[in-house]
């Protein structure tokens, strides 16, 4: 009778081998405790500094001892990356964790039923809410989409396709402007359009602002989608009798749809957070206003900064519960970029 060889796994790490990890981790966990014990070092940061440097000293260490140089090597590296990435996602757990713990006692169902017209940051938390911040935020990104969009597209096409003769300083501009402060942008719309023609706060002022931040990351994202689509696809169209327009219309645009739509989802998760220039334009109006056009319009943003500025445990509070909602809004467009992107790619 033939016997089947079981399946190994070279590559996984023995009991042996998760015994002197584990060694390592304690020993590690140790000496960080001693040194913040005899030095003047104090705190949680003090504690995580130590245990970091221990466990990269000590498995280098036993690697070199055990295995040699290149065993020691490839410890030190996967120390330092295992620390690298620990530190990254250390703030934003913290963040997350302390906008949900300081937010949640704010967030209540009459909070996105009811404005603030009628109530002031300082009143009980049943009085007033965020609805007016809420459909503010939204109204702002819907008209930064509707003309942030078309532009942003329309520019990432004239970079791949079109490819003229102001293709390089289109480019260039496009990449400087990704770097521009939201307040220069605000201060823009201020100078330009707001005090020499329109005279007033309004919704549209502060979209103006929003699509200029907005523009460079859909332009830029847009581009690099259209960039992955093969040549074989639009010399294919070329082929049947299409025009260069219509090749791009039928066939490269649809192609690259998935990815055109993160580009804009990530445009909008860029300004759905963007302060300076709200506070400098929209006049942060305290009821639901539905014409953009005309007075002061409210946003999550300028409601966050006001109930912090108020100072009271329930404006405080109130500023908490506007910023968990942000948070969640901010998440939600990311992650569905994340995964359109991810769709498209295993496609």
């Amino acid at each position: 009778m033939t016997m089947t060889p079981a399946p190994t796994k070279p590559w996984a790490a023995s009991p042996k081998d998760r015994a002197i990890d584990g060694t390592i981790f304690l020993a590690a966990l140790l000496s960080s405790y001693v040194v913040v014990f005899i030095t003047p070092m104090k705190g949680k940061l003090a504690y995580f500094a130590c245990f970091f440097i221990a466990y990269a000293i000590l498995t280098t260490t036993f690697k070199g001892i055990q295995r040699g140089n290149a065993a020691a090597k490839d410890a030190l590296i996967n120390s330092l990356v295992a620390i690298g990435a620990i530190v990254t996602v250390i703030p934003a757990a913290s963040i997350l964790f302390t906008v949900l713990q300081k937010g949640s006692p704010g967030i209540s169902f009459g909070l996105f039923t009811h404005d603030m017209s009628l109530a002031t940051p300082t009143d009980p938390l049943s009085n007033g809410g965020l609805l007016h911040a809420i459909t503010g935020t939204l109204t702002l990104m819907l008209l930064s989409l509707v003309m942030s969009v078309p532009i942003g597209i329309l520019t990432a096409l004239y970079l791949t396709e079109i490819k003229g003769r102001f293709t390089g300083p289109i480019r260039f501009l496009v990449q400087a402007m990704s770097g521009v402060p939201s307040i220069v942008a605000g201060l823009f719309i201020l100078s330009a359009i707001l005090y020499p023609i329109t005279k007033a706060y309004s919704g549209l002022m502060g979209a103006l602002s929003l699509t200029i931040l907005m523009i460079p990351t859909i332009a830029r994202t847009s581009e690099e989608v259209l960039n992955l689509i093969p040549n074989d696809l639009r010399e294919a169209g070329t082929a049947l009798g299409g025009t260069q327009w219509r090749t791009v219309a039928m066939i490269v645009l649809p192609a690259a749809k998935s990815g055109l739509v993160t580009a804009v989802i990530l445009g909008v998760a860029r300004i759905a957070g963007e302060t300076a220039p709200i506070l400098l334009l929209t006049g942060g109006g305290d009821k639901v206003n539905p014409n953009a056009f005309n007075g002061p319009m409210g946003s999550l943003p300028y409601y966050i900064w006001k109930s912090f500025n108020a100072g009271s445990p329930e404006a405080i509070t109130r500023a908490w519960a506007g910023l968990l909602v942000l948070v969640g809004l901010v998440l939600f467009l990311f992650t569905s970029a994340r995964f359109l992107g991810s769709r498209k790619v295993s496609k």
